[in-house]
């Protein structure tokens, strides 16, 4: 048996070890990974050929939870783990995005890296070790890296910053951040939060861009043990020469004409006509043509930096903090619960919302015990025809799930609780134009949205992005207000920040370069805080102030009632026969979960009242003098029994049916007959006795 070499240190309190060489030997890099009983397998794996016709580094990042690491076996009929959940998805994306701009931009070699979730402790996240894992295997393999990168995640409970929080920290506190830094810069973070100020926010991230400085020092070590030496890869880079040839044919000032335009298909077109003059004067140089697109593609990406950084000239012609022209509406589509319309410049969302019973929230099964259901839901849609292109639809690739989820972690804080508005809410945009910058507009649009379908959101909240685009230097750089696309591609990071006047509910921010100084980070937080106040104030509060006072009259009604939880098992009767008795009855439907909230929903507000009184009925302790009316639903010799509610029923003695004497109940009563009656208490047998004589007249409940 292999027993490898073990690495540990202490971090935030416990121990994370690492074994090298003991399992996974023939992976590029292996590193089994332990942070209490957390235990994650993270390899890393490259091919050893380029992949042939590609112009991009083929990276693939996974995130597997398996269900055996929480002790259960999965659902479904296979108990097999299906396709990889929601959690895996953006799990993946986070390991992703600071890593790939460490790997060589002209490497063409596929790379996996793969993180297997084998046990879970619930003080230390999974995720977090995945993380580390998988720039340990990579640092240590012989693929080529400019690592070593690390994250922290920081929570926030009561004001305190708490690093590597467990998950129930995770779940329940006022902060989610992630940051990941190399050993000088910050090179990610990702963020929800209950409306952090911008200063604290702030904090929080250098507090953990210090940890991961910690966290960097004991990967040196390890590789210093352990690293491979890094292979050498076939370069897919374009030769100066080619880069010379391209000039001659396409002067300066000719691609800069062609990029400084405010509309999108008008630049693409520009850049076709450029790239047709070329392509015609090299139709002899078969080497030069093989690498015209990708020539192409850095010329226009050297132009357009250019002119931002030394020209402070964007290609649409705004000023460096100036947001691209906005516009709002609500109520655009028709018998929906809520819609809403955001534009900003080319970039177009439309949300739509729509409200139902809360037995429709979304059911989860991960590796997370605190959360097994999603009542706000968010998703994102990105048709091909939103850039002009034609595809297939495939269905939500990561990137939407992503975007879905980041405008979901932004408007979360302000989502109001089951009591206050007992609904499931799902929200879903549609990209009909994209120029950059769809999952902040997504927000925005969804913020209106959810407000025009009478959702008393607590505030408003509004998403802008900055980019960036340096120099040589370190101060040499220069922040833009509200991306589009071009800026995005062309530049150095695309930092989104979501929030209210009040605070910052999510952050995501994914760069080109190998990180970000203080000053820049502190600056693009400053720009979108004063973006943000302006969409808020000038653009979304005209559009609609505040929540409506009620649903759309296409969305079900719903009221909720509080009951003893002891009572549960009386509403719902024996195998459901009392519950579904009066849904059967009112046409309502009932939700009840184990805390005693009865929500009942339909589109008719008589059958919830019904339904509500019945249930109100059947958990009532009747005390004598109470007047009720029921319906006689049994007839003996010496009485009658009526049923004020399914499953709830009492006894009027024959002495006690009129205030004369009667010889047989059927000369007073019939099945079926609605009567009212007062509670005497109960009789020698238990059993809730009650007189029809001796009614008074006055208020009752009635079933």
């Amino acid at each position: 048996m292999k027993k490898g070499r073990r690495y540990s240190m202490e971090l935030a309190g416990r121990t994370l070890s690492v074994d090298v060489g003991r399992v996974a030997a023939q992976a590029n890099g292996a590193a089994f990974m332990h942070y209490g009983d957390t235990t994650v397998l993270s390899t890393a794996t490259a091919s050893d050929a380029p992949r042939e016709g590609i112009d991009f580094f083929p990276l693939s990042v996974e995130f597997e939870e398996k269900a055996y690491a929480v002790g259960k076996i999965p659902g479904g009929f296979n108990k097999r783990e299906g396709k990889a959940s929601e959690n895996s998805v953006l799990t993946a994306r986070v390991i992703d995005r600071p890593m790939r701009p460490l790997f060589p931009k002209d490497f063409r070699n596929d790379v996996t890296l793969n993180n297997l979730v084998m046990s879970v402790d619930p003080e230390c996240r999974p995720e977090l070790v995945a993380m580390l894992g998988s720039s340990i295997a990579t640092c240590i393999s012989d693929i080529p890296f400019d690592g070593p990168c690390a994250m922290t995640q920081v929570g926030m409970i009561d004001g305190e910053f708490i690093i590597n929080p467990s998950q129930k920290q995770w779940d329940e506190g006022d902060l989610q951040l992630t940051v990941a830094s190399t050993s000088t810069k910050v090179i990610m973070i990702e963020a929800g939060a209950k409306e952090i100020p911008e200063a604290r926010m702030i904090e929080a991230i250098y507090k953990a861009h210090d940890v991961n400085q910690e966290i960097i020092r004991f990967i040196n070590e390890i590789v210093a043990a352990e690293g491979k030496q890094k292979f050498t890869y076939q370069s897919y880079a374009v030769p100066e020469e080619v880069f010379a040839a391209l000039k001659e044919l396409v002067p300066q000032e000719e691609m800069e004409q062609a990029v400084f335009t405010d509309e999108k298909q008008q630049r693409e077109a520009n850049i076709a006509v450029l790239t047709d003059r070329v392509k015609e004067a090299w139709a002899e140089k078969e080497d030069y043509l093989a690498y015209l697109a990708d020539a192409m593609y850095q010329y226009e990406k050297k132009t357009v930096r250019k002119m931002i950084l030394k020209d402070h000239k964007r290609p649409d012609g705004r000023k460096i903090d100036q947001i691209r022209p906005l516009s709002a509406e609500i109520d655009l589509i028709p018998r929906v619960h809520g819609s809403a319309m955001f534009t900003r410049g080319q970039t177009q969302i439309c949300t739509v919302t729509t409200l139902a019973p809360l037995s429709e929230v979304q059911k989860i099964e991960g590796l997370d015990p605190n959360i097994t259901e999603k009542r706000y839901i968010h998703q994102y849609n990105f048709p091909s025809y939103s850039v002009g292109e034609t595809k297939p639809s495939r269905g939500p690739g990561r990137r939407e799930i992503g975007h879905g989820a980041l405008a979901e972690r932004a408007l979360l804080p302000v989502i109001p609780s089951k009591e206050d508005f007992p609904y499931a809410i799902r929200c879903v945009s549609e990209t009909f134009e994209s120029n950059g910058s769809t999952s902040q507009a997504s927000i925005c649009a969804s913020t209106m949205s959810l407000m025009a379908a009478g959702v008393p959101i607590k505030k408003q909240v509004a998403g802008i992005s900055c980019g960036l685009v340096t120099g040589d230097t370190d101060d040499d750089y220069i922040v833009l207000t509200d991306i589009q696309g071009l800026e995005d591609f062309f530049g150095d990071m695309d930092f989104k920040v979501a929030g209210t006047h009040d605070g910052i509910t999510a952050i995501q921010m994914d760069i080109k370069i190998h990180g970000l100084t203080r000053p820049i980070v502190e600056e693009a937080i400053a720009r979108t805080k004063q973006a943000r106040e302006y969409i808020l104030n000038e653009i979304m509060t005209p559009c609609i102030a505040e929540p409506r006072p009620e649903v759309s009259k296409y969305a079900p009604k719903i009221e909720q009632i509080q009951i003893d939880p002891n009572k549960i098992g009386d509403v719902v009767g024996q195998r459901g026969k009392t519950i579904n008795e009066i849904i059967a009855r009112t046409g309502a439907k009932i939700d009840i979960d184990d805390d005693g909230n009865v929500s009942v929903s339909s589109d008719d507000k008589n059958a919830i009242a019904s339904a509500i009184n019945m249930i109100r009925i059947i958990t009532t302790d009747f005390e004598e003098g109470q007047i009720l009316q029921g319906t006689v639903v049994s007839i003996k010799d010496f009485g009658a029994f009526i049923e004020f509610a399914p499953g709830k029923e009492g006894m009027v003695h024959i002495s006690k049916i009129a205030k004369h004497r009667i010889d047989h109940v059927e000369d007073v009563l019939t099945l079926g007959d609605k009567v009212t009656v007062v509670c005497l208490g109960k009789d020698k047998m238990g059993r809730l006795s009650f007189s029809m004589k001796d009614v008074k007249q006055g208020p009752y409940q009635s079933a």
